[in-house]
């Protein structure tokens, strides 16, 4: 597990996983630790994944300033990484939340990305959230599901403002909800710090129209991949992120949620590995 050390001197860590070409990747949550990344359905087959805890999670130290948990702040810690791989560019994949923090990091550096794949991203750093109304209309079409009854509307309470989160509606952010997507949410309390995930996007985080400014100019080939059922982001937000830049194609796994790499490891990893190859 290599271990280096951000420009404020926090301990950061990342994880390999195969080997070949890296693959640096930024994970969700936000702030969970990368563990729940696994080997993204089998791409370390293809490529060396490099899975960075981000600062406060995983194997990665406290830093001395919570303030450094803000998404735009990170990005030093990403480059940092690129640093300490002695990579003059790099290819990226970043999930979810961490969509943000890639976007922020090529807005910033876009000399040193080479492909970029967003994953299920949620892009806030556009100044884009997912709606309440993207995720119900995601949700509604599944219906005739067994836990449906009782997850709908404890997340329809939760959208509306009205409801605390329910672990009963986790099922939503699923293609399938089986073992596999069973034990994986269960471990995401223990593997994200709640504390840091506050304050990732913090006031002062995102300048959406100047990344969105600064992304129109980006020359990284990029891969926006949708979940069909997901509603965070849907797949219309999804292709309104891809039309940011230049080089862009987005696609859509169908039946995915928002860990699609769980849903359809297949379908995942070729299209994937396709776009890094």
């Amino acid at each position: 597990m290599p271990i280096f050390s951000a420009p404020d001197g926090t301990r950061l860590a990342c994880h390999l996983r195969g080997e070949g070409e890296p693959l640096v990747v930024l994970p969700g949550g936000p702030m969970r630790a990368s563990a729940y990344l696994g080997n993204l359905g089998g791409l370390d087959a293809h490529r060396q994944l490099v899975l960075l805890d981000l600062r406060g999670t995983g194997e990665s130290g406290l830093p001395a300033d919570p303030g450094t948990y803000r998404c735009d702040r990170l990005v030093d810690d990403v480059e940092a990484l690129r640093l300490h791989l002695g990579l003059e560019r790099m290819d990226m994949l970043a999930h979810s939340a961490g969509g943000s923090l890639a976007m922020l990091y090529a807005a910033r550096y876009p000399e040193r990305v080479g492909r970029l794949a967003l994953v299920t991203a949620t892009p806030w750093a556009l100044g884009w959230p997912a709606t309440a109304g993207d995720r119900l209309t995601a949700a509604r079409p599944r219906a005739s599901e067994p836990w449906f009854a009782e997850a709908f509307p404890a997340f329809e309470a939760w959208l509306g403002g009205t409801g605390a989160f329910d672990p009963v509606f986790l099922p939503f952010f699923h293609g399938r909800w089986d073992d596999t997507a069973r034990a994986h949410a269960g471990r995401e309390e223990a593997e994200t710090n709640d504390d840091a995930a506050d304050l990732y996007g913090a006031e002062g985080a995102y300048d959406p129209d100047a990344t969105r400014s600064a992304l129109a100019q980006s020359q990284a080939s990029v891969l926006v991949l949708a979940g069909g059922v997901d509603g965070g982001p849907s797949p219309a937000l999804a292709r309104r992120t891809a039309d940011v830049f230049p080089k862009a194609e987005c696609v859509v796994q169908p039946g995915a949620g928002h860990y699609p790499w769980l849903d359809d490891p297949e379908w995942f990893t070729r299209r994937v590995s396709a776009f890094f190859s």
